[in-house]
Order: structure tokens, then C-alpha cells, then sequence
């Protein structure tokens, strides 16, 4: 009698997982903590090439993205945050900051959608726009050397992640995407070397996240 209770429940517990998973709703909406490093990949200066080239730091901050599934497998997700502002160094010397802001919309598929750990690749396009441009090369050429970027870039983008449910319609989530991010043509935009380029800015950042997911 044990044994046939025992046999009826794990049938059930078969039929419930399909169920559930039959019940999430197509969205899913994260927060989570993101770690922007970067990748400063640039060209070398062109004004005084011994000094070296123009660095973004690695920055912490809060991001959140909204997916929608249009199957159990395929989704769609949408990266997004506040402007972010980076200090920019040249030749190892603070030269002021950028902000920019840096939506990520991306297709993914989800390998083992009705399972408590549900891992997914994605590729993608990112689109930056420099909002604030605030740089002169000043400390480490010794003139007045206001600098300017050009403001959008566009890159691919991929990713892979995991999901871990751990309530009913709660996730824990770890993603990693690899972003092309590009500065191109950096020069110096006034004083006796206006015109000069300066670098080309190729961020190129892994993001790094851990987050919490609520799916409806």
C-alpha cells in the first residue's frame, strides 16, 4: 500500500512540473547588480604616442531588464539603466569623464525552459550614446586641449546566463554579455592642436551581473 502511495505521488509530482511551468506568464523582469568592465582595447595616441592612449574606468551599478517570451524557448530582452558616468584617464593622468547610456536589446533562447534551473544564450545589438563629453588633455600636455568623441556607437552584443527558480515565479539570475562598444576618432577639438586625434575609445566591456527575477 506504501509503495503504490509512494508510485501515485511521484506520477503526480511528473504531471504537476508541466503544469507549473505551462502557468508562467511571457514576462519576465529582473534587478540586477552589474560590474562594467572594460575591455580599453584603443589605438594609440597620435598626438605624442610614448604617453600612451585614453581609459574608461571599470564601474558597479544597477541595471534592470525586461523579457518577453514568445515561446517557452525564444525570447526577446531589453537591457537597460540610468546614464552611466566614467572617469577617462591619458597617459595614466585624469582627464574628466564621459556619461553615456548604454541600451541592450538582445534574442535569446532558453534551453530547459520548464526546469528549476534554466540556462540561455542570447546575441543581440547595443546601442551608446556619449550624452556628456567632459575631457581636455591639459595635465599631461601642458596646453589647453579641450577633447571631443564622436556621441553614438553601435555594436553586437552576446550573452549567456542562467536562471535558478527558487519560488514560484522568483528566479535568481547570472548573466555575463560581452558588449561592442566604440569611441571612434577621440581628437582635440580647440587650442593650437585642434583636429589632433587623440584615440580611438573601443570600451568593449563584460558585463557581469547577479540579480533577482520575477516572471508573470
Amino acid at each position: 500500500m506504501m509503495m503504490r502511495v509512494i508510485g501515485l505521488a511521484l506520477i503526480g509530482s511528473a504531471f504537476c512540473v508541466p503544469a507549473a511551468a505551462a502557468e508562467d506568464g511571457p514576462w519576465l523582469v529582473r534587478l540586477r547588480a552589474l560590474n562594467m568592465h572594460v575591455d580599453n582595447d584603443n589605438s594609440r595616441t597620435a598626438v605624442v604616442p610614448a604617453l600612451g592612449k585614453a581609459e574608461m574606468e571599470d564601474k558597479w551599478f544597477p541595471e534592470v531588464d525586461v523579457t518577453y517570451f514568445f515561446t517557452r524557448n525564444i525570447a526577446t530582452e531589453l537591457i537597460l539603466t540610468y546614464p552611466q558616468k566614467h572617469d577617462v584617464t591619458f597617459a595614466d593622468t585624469k582627464i574628466g569623464s564621459v556619461t553615456h547610456l548604454p541600451p541592450t536589446l538582445t534574442l535569446q533562447y532558453h534551453f530547459l525552459p520548464e526546469g528549476p534551473i534554466r540556462p540561455y544564450a542570447g546575441v543581440g545589438l547595443n546601442y551608446t550614446r556619449l550624452t556628456s563629453v567632459k575631457l581636455n588633455a591639459a595635465p599631461v600636455l601642458g596646453v589647453d586641449a579641450p577633447i571631443d568623441a564622436n556621441r553614438n556607437s553601435w555594436g553586437l552584443a552576446g550573452q549567456v546566463g542562467v536562471d535558478f527558480q527558487v519560488a514560484p515565479n522568483w528566479f535568481v539570475n547570472l548573466d555575463v554579455k560581452y558588449v561592442k562598444i566604440e569611441a571612434k576618432n577621440i581628437h582635440i577639438s580647440g587650442g593650437a592642436l585642434a583636429g589632433t586625434k587623440v584615440t580611438d575609445l573601443d570600451v568593449n566591456p563584460w558585463l557581469t551581473s547577479i540579480g533577482v527575477g520575477y516572471r508573470f
